[in-house]
C-alpha cells in the first residue's frame, strides 16, 4: 500500500460511514413516512387506527433524529457560537475548536456510549417489551450508544484534523470535500 493510499484510507472510511448513515436515514425516514401515512389512512378511511403505527412512528423518529444529528455533526453542521469565535485570531479559534471537540468527545463517550449502554443493558435485563409492537425496549434504546459511538468517532476525526495543524476553515473544507 502506497503512502497516498494509506492517507486516503481515513477519508474513504469516513465517506463509507457517512454514506451508510445516509442510507439508513433515508430508509428510516421512508419507513416513518409510510407508517404515518398508514396510520392516517387506517384512522380516517378504515375507521380505526392501527394500534402499532403511533409507537413505530415515535421509535423511528428517535432513531432518525439521533442518527441524523450524528450525520450533521460529521459534516460540522452543528450549532455553535461562531460569531464570537470568528472574532478571535486564528490561533484562538483553533484552541476553541479543540476545546469543543474534546468536550463533545468526552460527552459522547461517557453520557451517550457508556450511559446509553447501561440503559440498554438494564432494559434488556428487565425484559421490558413495547406494548404496540412487542419488541424489547432495549433495542429501541440502542440508538443512544450507537449515536454516541458515531459522535465520538467524528469528534476524534475532527480533533485529529485540528491537531495536525489544520485551521478551522481547512478542516471544514476537508469535510465538505469528503
Amino acid at each position: 500500500m502506497s503512502a497516498a493510499d494509506a492517507s486516503s484510507l481515513p477519508q474513504r472510511t469516513h465517506r463509507a460511514l457517512v454514506a451508510g448513515l445516509e442510507w439508513v436515514l433515508v430508509a428510516g425516514f421512508g419507513g416513518l413516512t409510510l407508517d404515518v401515512l398508514w396510520g392516517v389512512f387506517s384512522r380516517y378511511v378504515l375507521g380505526e387506527q392501527s394500534p402499532w403505527t403511533e409507537e413505530l412512528a415515535i421509535y423511528l423518529l428517535v432513531w432518525v433524529s439521533l442518527l441524523g444529528a450524528a450525520l450533521t455533526y460529521s459534516e460540522k453542521g452543528h450549532l455553535g457560537v461562531d460569531y464570537f469565535v470568528g472574532k478571535m485570531d486564528p490561533d484562538a479559534q483553533r484552541v476553541a475548536a479543540i476545546v469543543v471537540e474534546v468536550t463533545v468527545l468526552i460527552f459522547a463517550c461517557f453520557a451517550l456510549v457508556y450511559g446509553g449502554w447501561v440503559l440498554v443493558s438494564q432494559t434488556l435485563a428487565t425484559g421490558q417489551v413495547s406494548p404496540g409492537l412487542g419488541i424489547r425496549m432495549g433495542y429501541v434504546y440502542f440508538a443512544v450508544p450507537l449515536c454516541g459511538a458515531f459522535f465520538a468517532l467524528f469528534a476524534a476525526e475532527h480533533l485529529w484534523q485540528l491537531l495536525r495543524g489544520q485551521t478551522v476553515a481547512e478542516s471544514r473544507d476537508d469535510v465538505a470535500d469528503a
